[in-house]
Parts: C-alpha cells; structure tokens; sequence
C-alpha cells in the first residue's frame, strides 16, 4: 500500500512535469516546514485565543514570566527574550496594559527609561495559559515518537543556528 502524496508532492510532480530542468527537491523539507508551520501555529492560538491573548502577546507575558521576581523587564530586553519584533513590541503592551496584564513605568534611577511589569492578573491568565499550552504542544508532538522528536529537535536546533548566529552579531552591533 503506498501513502498519499501529500500537497507538498503534487505541487513536486507537477514542477518535474512543467520544469524537469530545475531541481525542485528542497520543497520537500521548506515546503513541508512552512505549511506545518502554520498549521501549527493554528493549534497553538487556540489556547492563547481562550486566554484572551494573541501570539504575541503570549510571548511578551512568558518573557516577563521567565525573569523571575518582580517579573520586569524594559522594552528592548523583551524584544531580546520573545518572538516579537521591536517595532510590535509596543502594541503590544499597549493592548496588555488596556488588559490590566501588565503596567509601565518609569525604572529606578533614571525616569528616561521605562520598565513593563507583569500584574498579578497577568501572572494568573498567563500561568493557566502556559499550563494548556504546554499540554497543548505535548500533544501536538505525540504525533512523533519519542526518539524522532530528539531527533528533530536536534536537527531543528543546528538549522536554527546557522540563521539565527548572524542576527545576534548584527543585533549586538546595532545596540552598541
């Protein structure tokens, strides 16, 4: 029994028909990577969404989260710690400070600078968030075996690497 071309082949064999000049072989992992990409990214809202939060505001919550106590931070270290941009950086803790998820303030020392702070409510939708999200992703990889999400996750990891070294090098040389 042979398994069901998926879109990702089809849209293969039709380019080997149409262009059998052009080595269309790499759709097979890009291809497969970005449509999974956004198929997942759909089961992931779906938790954010019953929380109240969009993805970005998700992450903005799990950056301030994840620095411990008193759970600040300022602007620009959250665009370091997230998967935000700094440019939506401010939308959205604009849209969690309308939430009462987060408050802004002037840091210690220097009223130029401003720090975003988590608010107990926030603390508490984005713990119960975090919870089902967690489980969420454990679901989601349970399509895998144990043995091939090690493995993909190390790939994935090296993969990364490669793109995500040089932004870091030109992110610090901006900064300086």
């Amino acid at each position: 029994m042979s398994v069901p071309k998926d879109r990702v082949a089809r849209i293969q064999a039709e380019w080997a028909r149409e262009r059998p000049d052009v080595d269309v072989s790499p759709q097979g992992v890009i291809g497969r990577l970005h449509r999974l990409a956004g198929l997942l990214t759909e089961e992931l809202r779906v938790v954010f969404r019953r929380h109240g939060l969009g993805e970005g505001e998700f992450d903005v919550l799990a950056a301030l989260r994840r620095a411990g106590e008193p759970f600040e931070r300022a602007p620009g270290e959250l665009a370091l710690h997230t998967m935000v941009t700094t440019g939506a950086i401010t939308k959205r803790i604009d849209r969690l400070e309308r939430d009462g998820l987060v408050t802004r303030r002037a840091a210690e020392g220097d009223a130029r600078r401003r720090v975003v702070a988590l608010t107990d409510a926030g603390r508490d939708v984005f713990d119960q968030a975090f919870g089902e999200h967690m489980a969420n992703e454990r679901r989601l990889l349970a399509a895998l075996s144990p043995a091939d999400a090690r493995a993909l996750e190390s790939i994935l990891t090296g993969w990364l690497a490669h793109f995500e070294a040089p932004r870091v090098v030109r992110d610090r040389e901006a900064a300086d």
